[in-house]
This record gives structure tokens, sequence and C-alpha cells, in this order.
């Protein structure tokens, strides 16, 4: 993977420019979570434990600077590799955790904080900020297809290489390994073989056999950016009962992505989704798991429900995810737009149909 260094630091000059508007320039703004950290940094990275929600650095904005928190373990590394040159360091003993809250206090000087995470005193980002977050530039857009890309290669290379004798665990294992050989953290690896596929929503994988059929779900990040897809392998003929509720999974994903508008609510598209269900005669599926959303920075970053009011606008991430009891599901991470919508997890070696009018994702056959 690799950074328009130009437009990165235009990038990174504009959003400073907003987290300084939003806070009005007498506040300063501390950025903790590791999907803010990208955001504010055109995608550079402060994970090291893929698990956590922050990471080994923080931000810190002011009227004049922008800051970059971190302990004598991490700060050369992250100036060679991750940041760009616009951001100061600030480097404080990893054995005295307090250091840094006393240079914080020096820098703050007394001002009001507003941050991702507050703590204490602390005040929450604005609406603004946050709507700014989930909307992508030109330049987050062209990294994400980037990540989308690769991971949708890696997804495809994995499956078309599993067996039915592997077990789950193997499958998994394998499309962790191709998303690191590509740069993405695997930050989410399920896997179900035939047994466990018609039972559970989110198989986490297990020793199990894939046997005649398995699924495989990647939430891969790249630059901060996360690519989710869903895609499935059958070793036999498929039998016409899944066959029948795949097809079905497509025509209700369907009328969701056909909502899929700047201005649209999110809750909206939630309602057109239970909808469809019932239409397929799913009426209870709706509330069998949840149905995606918006993504970006997270692997989601609103969930849809009948209270999500939040609107679509032009260059925002979506990754749906209808499911299906029985073992259907379908999932690709697309960016709106006043012009449709664009599928970052696209590849073209693997087969697809139309389904009303879209190329969408069927069941690879070994």
């Amino acid at each position: 993977m690799s950074f328009d260094l130009a437009a990165r630091n235009a990038e990174v000059s504009a959003k400073l420019a907003a987290l300084r508007t939003a806070s009005g320039f007498d506040m300063v703004i501390r950025l903790r979570g590791s999907d803010w950290f990208s955001w504010a940094t055109a995608g550079a990275s402060n994970v090291v434990l893929l698990t956590t929600e922050t990471g080994i650095a923080e931000l810190l904005i002011t009227a004049q600077d922008a800051w970059v928190l971190t302990d004598a373990i991490e700060a050369q590394r992250l100036i060679d590799e991750e940041l760009p040159s616009i951001f100061k360091i600030q480097i404080q003993p990893w054995a005295v955790p307090a250091a840094r809250e006393t240079a914080v206090q020096d820098i703050l000087g007394g001002a009001t904080v507003l941050s991702d995470r507050p703590r204490h005193t602390e005040k929450p980002l604005p609406a603004a900020l946050l709507a700014c977050k989930r909307n992508m530039s030109a330049s987050e857009i062209t990294r994400y297809r980037q990540v989308g890309r690769l991971a949708s290669a890696a997804m495809c290379e994995v499956l078309r290489a599993a067996r039915p004798e592997w077990s789950e665990y193997q499958l998994a294992g394998a499309g962790a390994e191709a998303l690191w050989a590509r740069g993405l953290h695997p930050a989410l690896t399920l896997a179900a073989g035939e047994q466990r596929l018609p039972i559970y929503r989110h198989p986490t994988a297990s020793a199990a056999k894939l046997g005649s059929r398995a699924m495989l779900v990647f939430c891969a990040r790249g630059f901060g950016l996360y690519a989710n897809l869903t895609r499935f392998v059958s070793f036999a003929k498929i039998p016409p009962d899944w066959l029948t509720l795949q097809q079905q999974v497509g025509e209700i994903e369907a009328q969701a992505l056909e909502a899929c508008r700047p201005g649209v609510r999110l809750n909206e598209i939630y309602q057109i989704l239970a909808t469809a269900y019932r239409a397929h005669g799913h009426t209870s599926a709706i509330s069998e798991h949840h149905q995606g959303g918006t993504t970006g920075y997270l692997a989601r970053e609103i969930v849809a429900t009948p209270d999500t009011f939040e609107t679509l606008s032009d260059a925002t991430p979506i990754a749906w995810n209808p499911s299906l009891r029985g073992g259907a599901k379908i999932e690709d991470t697309f960016i709106v737009t006043a012009n449709g919508l664009e599928d970052l997890t696209y590849d073209a070696t693997w087969p697809y149909t139309l389904v009303h009018g879209r190329l969408r994702p069927q069941v690879l056959e070994q």
C-alpha cells in the first residue's frame, strides 16, 4: 500500500483546520481512539495490540500546534514510518505514565478539552466533526479503493485454495495470512464450515472441518479504513434450499442498496430491509442479526436501527450484511455517491450475477 504524499499532507492540513474550527480555536482537542488517530493523520496507525480501541499514541490539537503524545518505546517508529511531518511529537518515559498528563497540562494551560473518548471534565466532540469523519474526501476514497481491492484479492486467493478437509481454524488462519501479506490488519476473520454455518451468525473459527461448504468474513483494516466483505465456497453441488436462501438474501440486500442515496436516513433503510425480509417469508430475520450500516474508520461507524436518524451523504462508506437462518449472507463495502454506489470490494475474478442490475457475488463452486 502506498501514499500520495502531497495529497496526504493536504488532507491532514484540511482536517486540522476542521478540528480547530470545531473547537472554536479556544479549546483543545484530544484524540485517543485508533479510528480518530488514523482519520486525523490521513492513514497513520497507532495500533500495536489489534484488539484495542485506543493505541500507543494519541493526538493533542491546539490552535497553534498538532502534537502526537507517545512514549520512548514507540516514538522512533512512528516518526520513521507513520507520521506526516506536520505533527510535533511529545515523548515521555514508558515507566512514568503520569509524565504524559503533566506534559499535557502544561500545553493546555487550563483550556477546555474536547475528546473522542472523554475523561473526567473533558467534553465530547461536536456532531459536525463526527459527520466530517464519516464522509470520505477524495484522497481517502483513493486509499479506500486500495484497501478494498487488496482485501477482496486476499479473500479470492484463500477460498480458491481452500479444501473441504481444512478446519475452520485453517481457513481463518489462511485469511489472516493473506491479509497480512498485503499489508492489511485482519481485524476480523470469521470462518464456518458445513456444520456450523447454518447455526451461527458470527461463527468464530473452530476445529470443525469445512465439509461441503464454507463462509469466510473479513473486516480488513488498512490506512485505518475497514473493508468488510463475506464470501462462500462450495465443494459439492449446491443444495437447492441453500441456493434459494442465497438468492433471497441477495434480493433483500438489493432493496437496501437501491435506497442508498445522499439524504436518506439509516432508519429508513432499516425499515426497507425489514419489509424485504417479510416479503420473502423471513419476518423475524431483521431481529436475528444486525444489518450493517455505515463503515469507514470503524468496522461499523453507525449500525442501522429503527432509531438511527443519521442521513447518508455523498462519499459515505456503507456495508450492509443481511443474513438468513440456514447459512445465507451477503456483504460488501460501498461508497455512496450522488451518481450511485461504488463497490470497493469488487473482484473481477470472482463469480458474480446481476441482482436488480448490480453485480453481486455468488457462491464459488470448486
